[in-house]
């Protein structure tokens, strides 16, 4: 059965898109990404370049009185060698706030990766349409956010009523950055990455710089951040650091000051809250770096090991106890001058005792079930009882 014809056609316009922090016109249409055109013209890193092209925390917001709308879009897909197949990243279309209906697109370009050799093999594909039907009547604000691990370029938009973009949030902005857990690692779907979770419960408007394997205190990253309008900014270091087994202990604690510091000079009084990695027992005592578990590969399952030894904590190599007793520590001191900087111990979203219910399912990233449950957590610690609670309520709208 063939659907009938929209009436209204609309091409995209950057001003429909909102948690972007740079529009890229292509060849098929606007991609958004995540850092600015500087940084990726500089950084010619092929992880940094995928994640921060999957649009985590990027969503389609306009108002309309359509019930049937029409997003045509171009993914891009990844396939691992001798992995079972991903599934297709998925489209939350959310009515007023409220998740109403989710969409996949099972084409478009696809990525062919070996992992055992880094070798990718692109592929072109073709846009795909995804329809949404059976909306509610009269005007209402639609959100459509794209998946968090797939990036996606988006062409048009149909429906069967006008449609017309929100350029204005009308909430108070909390900027967060973290590693792969942020980004969304192995959530089921965009609005249920654990930040999307806690801005909805918080009713804050999310720009998620959560980048999988690149939360490495990037000075790229603190100057993105500087630059940007935000009510509420986070970060959530420590994870990458021991995965990638990128500083020592010495090397570690100047990095976070230096962070700091680049962000306090656009932002000296906005809070500024430092989030400790959750529990992950493969690292609690062992440093890195991260790596495969083969035994796991060979079932064609992920799964991760940590490589380094306990011994190594000593010459300063790192492993998650260090990394919290090293942040907890830097931001009492830099709190006796700055009380806009705050501290969240990461086992408060997702501890050892959480593990033993919910087991990190590849050793390393939680499931769908452990995201929603920290961005409850987080929405709780942070926005409703939390030291940041006041100075935030006092922030106006916009």
């Amino acid at each position: 059965m063939t659907s009938a014809p929209l009436s209204f056609s609309t091409p995209l316009s950057p001003e429909f898109i909102h948690g972007a922090i740079e529009i890229e016109r292509t060849a098929a249409g606007l991609l958004p990404h995540r850092l600015p055109g500087w940084v990726r013209e500089r950084h010619g890193d092929a992880q940094l370049a995928m994640v921060e092209s999957q649009p985590a925390g990027v969503r389609l917001v306009f108002q309309t009185a359509a019930t049937t709308l029409e997003l045509l879009t171009l993914p891009t897909k990844r396939v691992y060698r001798n992995m079972p197949p991903r599934g297709d990243g998925v489209y939350d279309l959310l009515t007023d706030g409220r998740l109403t209906h989710q969409a996949s697109a099972p084409g478009g370009n696809a990525l062919h990766i070996d992992m055992a050799t880094g070798a990718v093999d692109p592929q072109p594909g073709t846009v795909q349409t995804l329809r949404f039907q059976g909306l509610a009547t009269g005007l209402k604000t639609i959100e459509i956010w794209l998946p968090h691990d797939e990036t996606a370029e988006l062409v048009a938009l149909r429906s069967d009523a006008s449609v017309t973009p929100v350029t204005v949030p009308g909430r108070r902005r909390w900027v967060h950055h973290g590693s792969s857990i942020s980004h969304g690692s192995n959530a089921t779907h965009p609005s249920g990455t654990w930040p999307a979770v806690a801005a909805a419960g918080a009713a804050v408007d999310l720009v998620n710089l959560g980048f999988g394997g690149n939360a490495l205190l990037d000075p790229f990253t603190a100057r993105t951040i500087r630059d940007m309008r935000a009510d509420l900014i986070s970060m959530k270091i420590g994870i990458n650091v021991v995965n990638t087994d990128a500083m020592r202990l010495r090397a570690f604690v100047p990095a976070v000051h230096g962070f700091l510091d680049t962000i306090r000079d656009g932002h000296p009084t906005t809070p500024l809250l430092v989030v400790s990695p959750i529990y992950c027992p493969i690292h609690e005592e062992r440093p890195g770096p991260t790596a495969f578990d083969t035994a796991a590969l060979a079932q064609g399952r992920l799964s991760f090991v940590a490589s380094g030894a306990e011994s190594d904590v000593g010459q300063g190599k790192l492993n998650l106890v260090v990394i919290r007793a090293q942040l907890q520590a830097i931001v009492r001191q830099r709190a006796k001058t700055d009380p806009h900087l705050h501290y969240l111990d990461g086992t408060r979203l997702y501890g050892a005792s959480d593990n033993q219910r919910h087991p990190l399912p590849d050793a390393l990233h939680p499931d769908a079930f452990t995201h929603r449950q920290m961005g409850e957590r987080f929405t709780d610690a942070v926005f409703v009882q939390g030291p940041i609670r006041p100075a935030f309520a006092a922030k106006s709208s916009g």
